[in-house]
């Protein structure tokens, strides 16, 4: 029975099956390129491609936090790690000669300055362990057991690298590490996006498949089918689509992910070596997203004809077949409940971040998956909100204006029909008495089509005025075009407001790209125009120079000079329960870093900074001025430091701040200066390029490093946009041609009315314009909403509150949207167009 279903409704079902297909394959290939950036790929060693055994000296930092009752132990990587010490140097010397590797020319090898090269801040008397002018890393052919063994006897903590670890200490390791970190963001990012918009189209389409056929349950009831029978039908069904659809889905992502990963690296996504071909036996670890989405796909084909399959079980026979003759009691009390509940804890997990950690709403997991819990809320209330934001469009003014203006009445006078209307009475009706008006609430509309058309049956229609019978072109006026357009659209607009279950099938997947677009990209480009209004108004240096490994600039006449370089700080929060990373810069002179930086200080004076003391921001555990905090620096040394100002928490980028005597291994990388009255930029320009950096302005250090949005995030955003803008697509598509046959009733009985060809299309279209007009309307509601708690939270921050809206992205996605659904629209009601009227 259930096969034999299928094949009878197979042009019904198929909207169904491509929706669960693609969100599989969506699933599918962003899972495979997942798994492919979590591991990354095995790639030979460079620097010590020649020596079997590498001793490297210790990059990590162990910490003892309170876990409860127990003590446990963290490990961070250090910011600076250790040099090989002297000492394990000359007992490794004794097993074999020592290579320190292949370098770039012109260049030390990590870790080692240039020859009689001190760094900024270390003197002849600091004695740290930190000597940067011994090697990072040194190969030698020996056994590796007496290596481990000599190692071990040193208590250096060095680490004894052979076979592929030696790559460890290549200088793109790092560089590719953080590669893939950037990859996973955005493919976690790109994965859990396209789940849902996936999950809820699905959902959407086979809820709406199911509403299709209310009058067909209506009769299997009145035939003697159970509750559970009708129920069992359904759900059996969607099994069946499902796992077909899901099957298929499934391999066409094993085509697509591929082309997704060539797509990332071309868009400079992923580094240039990403592929997700693992090669003959690479399929073993990337199964888990084939399985993920297959059962993912089952799983929402089943949701989302369970409630609607529930709901055609528990009406009566007369109850369906009275229902189908209009779209009344579309929102039962559990979808209220469901809608109202989504809704609220979407608003109350805003507001609740926004006042306990607002910089949590500046990071993409949290700009991102609370949008998805407000679109899902207005979605499952859209049947309840899509006569609201209907009856905005009551009397569009183009239209107004067009029959003569809002308030002023036609030609013609009451008594008399608007020359070019299609049979309509001055009141408005198609035909009909004015109490029977065409545009009144859908539940008094008489003899009305269950889609919101007028009654099918000719004997109910009066017949058209003489002058307008069909076949018989009516006279032209001057005002026959507006009148004709001003009553199409009201036809449209009832038949939207009519139809709620239609119309909201096709304004929820508008609401969600609308809503993806609209927080996605608005959010990124808010919080990259807080960072770039910041840095700008931190900035009072003319001149920045920036480079991997500068030489001091020393003093430079009719300039003050501020030289810094990257470094971090550990320390222990919450209680000691958690050992925390903070970015942090190292400043060879705190009054001349003051005097060319505006920093945010909310307490205390940054010029007092000095070996004994910090510099800390409002998200720091303790962060009263004189206070005293225990740290770790970068390169593991503890050390018990006072604080002597706190800044504000900003964006982000107003991290710690130590002497240069605590980061000894902290090669300098920036330079900032700024210019007395009367000295000559172009000389003090000359005389910074002996650093061997690159010489900037301001302006052009601030538009290089701050772009508002990078060029990767942005090209990654649209990527993403673009397929959930085609999966929305297909479900129009899809949407409108499953409507089409039920509409042909309804189409027919307007061509009885004397409605030309043209007009019927003017309506369809008229009427798909208008439900993805509601769905961006929805859309951007829920677009401003999470980009005012974005705006709320960076004021929060002290930081730049403005909002960026994407606009221009947001309107081409309406309008490609809107081209869809009315081409569509107008496709699927050609036959019905072609047909007589006297086949109604």
């Amino acid at each position: 029975m259930v096969l034999a279903s299928l094949r009878a409704r197979w042009a019904g079902f198929l909207g169904a099956f491509v929706a669960v297909a693609l969100g599989v394959a969506l699933i599918a290939s962003t899972g495979v390129g997942l798994a492919a950036s979590v591991r990354a790929p095995e790639r030979e060693p460079v620097r010590f491609a020649d020596s079997p055994v590498v001793v490297a000296g210790r990059d990590t930092l162990t910490v003892p936090v309170r876990r409860g009752p127990e003590t446990r132990h963290v490990t961070k990587r250090l910011a600076h790690p250790h040099p090989v010490d002297n000492e394990l140097l000359r007992e490794l010397r004794r097993l074999g000669r020592l290579s320190p590797g292949r370098s770039d020319p012109g260049r030390g090898h990590p870790g080692q300055t240039h020859p009689g090269q001190p760094h900024p801040g270390q003197t002849r008397t600091d004695q740290t362990r930190t000597d940067r002018t011994a090697p990072d890393a040194v190969g030698l052919d020996a056994p590796a057991a007496r290596v481990r063994a000599v190692v071990a006897a040193s208590g250096t903590g060095a680490r004894v690298l052979t076979g592929a670890d030696r790559r460890q200490v290549d200088p793109d390791a790092e560089r590719d590490a953080r590669a893939l970190v950037a990859v996973n963001a955005f493919l976690g990012t790109a994965g859990g996006v396209a789940a849902f918009v996936s999950a809820f189209v699905t959902a959407s389409t086979f809820a709406f498949v199911v509403a299709l056929r209310r009058r067909e349950f209506g009769l299997l009831r009145a035939a003697g089918a159970s509750r559970g029978q009708v129920r069992r039908w359904l759900l059996a069904e969607a099994l069946a689509v499902g796992a077909a659809a899901s099957a298929a889905g499934c391999v066409i992502g094993a085509w697509a992910a591929p082309v997704l990963a060539r797509a990332l690296v071309d868009a400079e996504v992923a580094p240039p070596w990403f592929t997700v071909d693992g090669g003959p036996g690479g399929f073993a670890w990337t199964w888990w997203p084939y399985q993920l989405a297959f059962w993912t796909g089952l799983l929402v084909a089943l949701a989302g004809s369970w409630s609607a399959a529930r709901r055609a079980g528990r009406v009566s026979p007369v109850e369906a077949l009275r229902e189908a003759s209009l779209d009344t009691g579309v929102m039962p009390l559990g979808r209220r409940v469901v809608g109202a509940v989504l809704l609220a804890g979407g608003v109350g997990l805003l507001a609740w971040t926004l006042w306990t950690e607002p910089s949590e709403l500046l990071k993409r997991k949290t700009y991102t998956t609370q949008p998805m819990i407000l679109s899902t809320g207005v979605a499952a209330l859209s049947p309840l909100l899509v006569r609201h934001v209907v009856a905005v469009f009551r009397r569009p003014a183009f239209l107004a204006r067009g029959a003569g203006g809002p308030g002023r009445r036609r030609a013609g006078g009451p008594g008399r029909r608007p020359a070019g209307a299609v049979g309509r009475h001055p009141a408005g009706g198609v035909g009909r008495h004015p109490a029977e008006a065409v545009g009144r609430h859908p539940a008094e509309a008489v003899g009305r089509h269950p889609a919101g058309g007028v009654s099918r049956h000719p004997a109910e229609s009066p017949a058209p005025h003489p002058a307008e019978s069909p076949g018989r072109r009516p006279a032209k006026s001057p005002g026959r075009r507006p009148a004709s357009a001003l009553a199409l659209a009201r036809v449209a607009r009832a038949n939207a407001a009519g139809s709620v279950r239609r119309t909201a099938a096709v304004a929820a997947p508008v609401l969600v790209t609308v809503a993806t677009a609209g927080c996605l990209l608005g959010s990124a480009a808010t919080v990259g125009a807080a960072k770039a209004t910041e840095a700008r108004d931190r900035t009072a240096a003319q001149l920045i120079v920036t480079g991997d490994d500068l030489r001091p600039p020393g003093r430079i006449s009719g300039a003050t000079v501020a030289a810094s370089a990257s470094t971090a700080v550990f320390v222990r929060e919450d209680d000691e329960t958690a050992l925390l990373r903070a970015d942090a810069r190292a400043v060879t002179d705190p009054a001349a870093y003051a005097a060319t930086h505006r920093l945010p200080v909310v307490a205390g004076d940054v010029r007092r900074l000095d070996d004994r003391s910090i510099v800390v921001n409002e998200e720091w555990q303790r962060h009263r001025v004189g206070e005293h905090v225990d740290v770790w620096l970068g390169d593991g040394r503890r050390a018990r430091l006072r604080i002597v100002a706190v800044l504000a928490r900003g964006t982000g980028d107003n991290g710690a701040y130590v002497t240069a005597r605590n980061a000894p291994a902290a090669p300098l990388d920036r330079v900032d200066v700024r210019l007395r009255d009367g000295a000559d930029p172009a000389a003090v320009a000359a005389a910074l390029r002996t650093t061997g950096g690159q010489v900037r302005t301001a302006g052009e250090w601030l538009a290089d490093e701050y772009p508002g949005m990078k060029h990767q995030t942005r090209l990654g955003l649209h990527m993403l946009l673009a397929l959930c803008l085609a999966y929305t697509a297909i479900s129009l598509v899809s949407t409108q041609l499953m409507t089409a046959p039920v509409r042909a009733p309804e189409l027919r009985s307007l061509r009885l009315l004397g409605a030309a060809p043209g007009q019927i299309r003017l309506v369809v279209a008229a009427e798909a314009v208008l439900a993805v007009t509601v769905g961006a309307v929805l859309g951007l509601a829920v677009t401003l909403v999470g980009l005012g708690g974005l705006s709320a939270g960076l004021a929060r921050l002290s930081a730049p509150a403005g909002v960026v809206v994407p606009w221009a992205v947001m309107g081409v996605c309406v309008g490609v949207l809107a081209v869809v659904a009315v081409g569509a629209g107008v496709v699927g009601v050609a036959g019905c167009r072609r047909a007589s009227p006297r086949s109604a």
